[in-house]
C-alpha cells in the first residue's frame, strides 16, 4: 500500500500550507459574521432540520424515527470509512467489516451480506440515489471528508417520498458547500487538513477551496487522498485487505438569482476511486478465497434547480437531473490451493462490474392556510434507468451470478401536510413506482418483467402542550426484485439450457412490508441551569414482512430450479431512544435500540438481527478557551444469531475525545482534534460483521481555514 515517501510527502505539503495559511489570516478580514456566527443559538441533537417536503421540521417534531448528524458530529468521529459515522445511531449498524469497500447498512433488523439487502435500504447522496451489488462487496464507496450532514430515516414511512422498496429506512448525505467556509466578505477561503490513525498508520491529506465570484455565484473545489496499512484487532492479529488508498473529489457551483435571490441552481461532480493490488476477493468478511487486483471508482454527477417562490404559496419547485456510475474492475486473482480447480470460474475471472444510472426528479408543494390550520400538499414524479454490467474483460462473456439488464422506473408520489392550531400534524402520502426490468438477451428463457410497487402511509403527531407530544405512524411498502435476484442462472450438467442448475425466478413476487410506530418526544429548557435544554425522543415498531426473497435452497440433478424464491415471513420489533442535553458547559447524548426478529416459517430468530445496544456521549466546553472534550461509549448485549455462527459475546467500548477551535488573531480558523478509539483495547466482535473490531486506535487531525 501507500509508501513512506507518499506519507511524507503529504504531512510536508499540509504543513506548508498550514504554515502559508498562517500568515494569511494575518491580512484577512476581521469580518466575523459569516457561516458559523450565523447559526445562532443552541440545538441540540433532536432539534436539527430534517430534510424533507412540506413545512419545515426538526427530528424531535418530525412523526418518523429520524437522527440528523450534523457537521460537528462527523468531525468529532474523525471518520476513517464512511461507516464510522453511525455508531451513535440508534437502529443503525453497519454490516460486513471494516475494510473501506467491504461496508452495507443495517437499519431495524434489514441489511445483510449476500441477500441483495442494498435494494431494501435506499442510500442518497445530495437527493442522487447509489446503488451498488457485488458478491462479498459493500454497496456504498465514499469519503466521509466530503459531507457536512447525514440524516437517518429509520422504516419503510420514507418510501413516499424517496421510492418504493425501503424496508429498512433511508440514508441522506448531504456534501459540503462553498458557503460552508466563507465568512460574509469574503471572496477567498482554503481549508487544509492532515489526520493520523494509529491503528494502521492512517493517513489523510485534504485540501478545500472555496471562491465567491461575484454577488451570487460561489465554486467549491475539495480533493482528498487517504490511505491506511492492515488495521488491527484488539489481540493484534491484522484484518487481512484493510490496507488501502483512495483519492476523491468534489466540484461543485451554486448560483442564487431573481429576487431576493431565493432561486438557486447547483451544478457538482463528486468520484472516489481505489485501486488495490492482491486485496481480499472477500471484502466482506476473511474468507479463504485467495487475493485480487480490484479498481474501485464511483462517480455521481448532479444538476439541481430549486425555486421556493416565497410571495406564491402556489409553487415551490425543485428539479434535479443526476448521473451516477458504480464501478468495479478486477483481474489477477490468486487462489489457495484447495480452490486451484476454481481459476477459471467467472467469480476469479477478469472482469467488470458495474450500476450505471440517469435519473430525474420535478417535485413541487403547494401551501394553503386558514383560520387556524396550514396545509401543505406535495406532488412529484421521478425517473430513472439504471443498467447492470456484469461481463468477464477477456471475451466479454456474461456471468450467470451478476446478470446484465435494465431497470427502468416511474415513480408518482403525493404527500399532504396538515397542521392545526400548531398541535396537531397529519401526513398521508402514497407513492407509485411503476417498473420495466430487461434483461441481457444472452440469458436463456428470461424475458421482460413489468410491475407496480405501492408504498402508502398516515403519520400523526399531537403536542398535547409544549413539553410533551405523541405521534404515531402506519405505513406500507413493496419491494420489486432485483436484477440479481430476477435474472441470476447457473448451469447444472446434461441437455438443455439449465438442466440440475439454477434458472432465472421470473415468477417472483414483490417483498411487502406493514409497519406501524408508536411514540412520544419530551421537551425542557431550563432544566438545570438558565438557557439549557433537554430532548428525549421514544419509538416502538412493529415491521411485518412477506414474500421475503431468498436464494432457493432446493437442488436436482434433472430439472432447473429457480435461483431465488420466496419463501419468507417475517416479524420485526423493536424500541428506540434518544436523548440529548445541551448548556453552555456540558452537553450530553443517548441512545438505546432493542430489537427483535422472528422467521414465521421456520419460527427460528431471523440472523440479519443486530444486538441489544446503549451508545452514550458525556462532554464539557471551556466557551473562553474554545475547548470541547468529552467521553463515548458503546455497549452490547450479547446474541446467538448473526452473519456468523454465534453466539456473540457483550462487549463495551470506550472513547474519549478533546477539540480546541481558536476564534481569533493569527490561530483563528486552527482545528486540533484528538481522540481514542477503544480505549482499554477491548476484544469483541459485532454479531454482523464478518470480522473482529479495531483494537486501540489513538487519533488525531489538525486542520487550518483561512480566508480573505
Amino acid at each position: 500500500m501507500g509508501t513512506l515517501h507518499a506519507r511524507k510527502a503529504w504531512l510536508m505539503a499540509c504543513a506548508a500550507i498550514l504554515v502559508a495559511q498562517g500568515a494569511a489570516a494575518q491580512d484577512a478580514t476581521n469580518d466575523t459574521t459569516g457561516a458559523a456566527d450565523r447559526k445562532k443559538g443552541r440545538v441540540t441533537l433532536l432539534e436539527r432540520l430534517v430534510v424533507g417536503a412540506g413545512k419545515e421540521k426538526v427530528a424531535i417534531d418530525t412523526p418518523q424515527a429520524v437522527t440528523v448528524l450534523d457537521q460537528d458530529d462527523l468531525d468529532r468521529e474523525q471518520a476513517g470509512t464512511i461507516g464510522d459515522f453511525f455508531k451513535s445511531v440508534p437502529g443503525v449498524t453497519i454490516v460486513g467489516s471494516d475494510r473501506v469497500t467491504g461496508q452495507a447498512f443495517n437499519i431495524r433488523g434489514i441489511g445483510a451480506l449476500e441477500a441483495a439487502d442494498e435494494s431494501k435500504i435506499l442510500i442518497n447522496i445530495d437527493g442522487v440515489n447509489k446503488f451498488y451489488e457485488q458478491y462479498r462487496m459493500g454497496s456504498l464507496f465514499t469519503e466521509p471528508e466530503l459531507y457536512k450532514q447525514v440524516e437517518v430515516l429509520r422504516g419503510p414511512a420514507s418510501s413516499t417520498l424517496y421510492g418504493s422498496g425501503a424496508l429498512g429506512g433511508t440514508v441522506n448525505f448531504t456534501t459540503k458547500d462553498a458557503s460552508d467556509f466563507l465568512e460574509l466578505g469574503q471572496k477567498t477561503a482554503i481549508r487544509t487538513k492532515t489526520s493520523y490513525d494509529s491503528n494502521g498508520n492512517g493517513l489523510l491529506g485534504s485540501l478545500t477551496w472555496a471562491q465567491r465570484m461575484g454577488e451570487n455565484t460561489e465554486f467549491l473545489f475539495s480533493g482528498n487522498y487517504r490511505q491506511s496499512d492492515k488495521i488491527q484487532t484488539a489481540t493484534g492479529q491484522s484484518i487481512s485487505g484493510s490496507d488501502f488508498n483512495s483519492w476523491s473529489g468534489l466540484a461543485k457551483v451554486t448560483h442564487h438569482f431573481a429576487d431576493d435571490n431565493e432561486q438557486v441552481i447547483r451544478l457538482s461532480y463528486q468520484q472516489w476511486q481505489s485501486k488495490l493490488n492482491d486485496t481480499d476477493y472477500s471484502q466482506t468478511g476473511t474468507l479463504t478465497f485467495g487475493t485480487i487486483d480490484r479498481d474501485t471508482t464511483d462517480k455521481t454527477f448532479n444538476f439541481s434547480y430549486e425555486n421556493p417562490a416565497s410571495d406564491n404559496p402556489w409553487l415551490d419547485l425543485k428539479f434535479s437531473f443526476a448521473y451516477s456510475d458504480t464501478s468495479v474492475e478486477q483481474k489477477d486473482a490468486k487462489l489457495p490451493a484447495s480452490m486451484a480447480a476454481l481459476a477459471t470460474n467467472a467469480l476469479f475471472l477478469p472482469s467488470k462490474y458495474a450500476y450505471k444510472t440517469f435519473s430525474t426528479r420535478l417535485e413541487n408543494t403547494i401551501e394553503t392556510s386558514g383560520d387556524g390550520f396550514e396545509n401543505h400538499l406535495t406532488t412529484g414524479i421521478q425517473l430513472s434507468h439504471q443498467s447492470r454490467v456484469g461481463e468477464t474483460t477477456t471475451n466479454g462473456s456474461a456471468i450467470s451470478f451478476h446478470p446484465q439488464g435494465t431497470d427502468a422506473r416511474m415513480g408518482l408520489y403525493v404527500q399532504d401536510e396538515f397542521v392545526w392550531a400548531d398541535k396537531l400534524t397529519i401526513i398521508p402520502g402514497i407513492r407509485s413506482d411503476f417498473v420495466w426490468q430487461s434483461p441481457d438477451k444472452r440469458i436463456a428463457g428470461a424475458r421482460d418483467v413489468n410491475d407496480v410497487a405501492l408504498s402508502p402511509k398516515i403519520a400523526a403527531l399531537y403536542d398535547i402542550n409544549d413539553a410533551v407530544s405523541v405521534f404515531g405512524s402506519a405505513a406500507h411498502t413493496e419491494r420489486m426484485p432485483t436484477l440479481d435476484e430476477l435474472y441470476s442462472w447457473s448451469a447444472g450438467t446434461g441437455a438443455g439450457s439449465y438442466p440440475g442448475g439454477r434458472a432465472p425466478s421470473l415468477t417472483l413476487q414483490k417483498e411487502k412490508s406493514n409497519n406501524y410506530e408508536l411514540g412520544f418526544a419530551l421537551s425542557g429548557d431550563d432544566l438545570v441551569q438558565s438557557g439549557d435544554s433537554g430532548r428525549l425522543k421514544f419509538t416502538a415498531f412493529h415491521n411485518n414482512l412477506t414474500n421475503m426473497i431468498s436464494t432457493n435452497p432446493l437442488t436436482t440433478s434433472r430439472s432447473a430450479v429457480p435461483y431465488y424464491v420466496n419463501i419468507g415471513k417475517a416479524l420485526i420489533r423493536g424500541i428506540e431512544v434518544e436523548a440529548a442535553y445541551d448548556s453552555d458547559y456540558v452537553f450530553a447524548s443517548a441512545a438505546w435500540s432493542m430489537i427483535t426478529g422472528t422467521d414465521l416459517v421456520n419460527h427460528k430468530a431471523l440472523t440479519t438481527i443486530p444486538a441489544n445496544s446503549v451508545s452514550a456521549t458525556l462532554g464539557g466546553r471551556v466557551p473562553e478557551k474554545n475547548l470541547e472534550f468529552g467521553w463515548n461509549a458503546f455497549f452490547a448485549a450479547p446474541i446467538k444469531t448473526g452473519a456468523t455462527t454465534g453466539p456473540f459475546q457483550a462487549y463495551q467500548l470506550h472513547g474519549v475525545f478533546v477539540a480546541w477551535k481558536p476564534d481569533e488573531g493569527a490561530l483563528k480558523g486552527l482545528e486540533l482534534r484528538a481522540g481514542v478509539d477503544n480505549l482499554f483495547n477491548q476484544p469483541y466482535q459485532n454479531n454482523l460483521s464478518g470480522d473482529a473490531g479495531k483494537g486501540r486506535t489513538f487519533k488525531v487531525s489538525l486542520a487550518k481555514l483561512s480566508g480573505w
